[in-house]
């Protein structure tokens, strides 16, 4: 299962670089939003909160310890809830205007899927030791 690995961090490395491509553009009000740009609105900077999440991931994957793998799990969980919370409220229509969404908005929400996949498949056994199951 070390493929999987490869493949998490090649989707975390995408998840990172599509947060500073623009998510969607708001155009009666000629804005852009992206994940780290959100001028003229009071989204804040949603990228942030996937740049920790995907920064802890990458982390988890090259630590050897078996509760990594849970804390994986949970890490790419919550990147994910983040990635639809992202989907949903910058993506989605407000007050009878609807952004029109990028290809970067899509990427993120495709890349925290397979990081989640990837998290649960990931072989965390600890080689050369007995884990004891009661």
């Amino acid at each position: 299962m070390q493929i999987m690995k490869w493949i998490g961090f090649i989707a975390a490395t995408i998840l990172i670089t599509a947060c500073f491509f623009p998510w969607v553009t708001i155009t009666s009000r000629q804005i852009v939003i992206s994940g780290i740009d959100s001028e003229g609105t009071n989204w804040g900077k949603p990228a942030f909160t996937h740049f920790v999440f995907t920064g802890l991931y990458l982390l988890f994957i090259l630590l050897q310890k078996t509760w990594t793998k849970v804390a994986n799990v949970f890490i790419s969980g919550m990147n994910l809830a983040w990635a639809i919370r992202n989907y949903i409220r910058i993506g989605g229509c407000e007050a009878g205007e609807c952004p029109e969404k990028h290809t970067a908005l899509y990427i993120i929400l495709f890349a925290s899927i397979i990081m989640l996949v990837c998290a649960f498949a990931i072989d965390s056994r600890l080689r050369g030791r007995k884990i004891v199951e009661s």
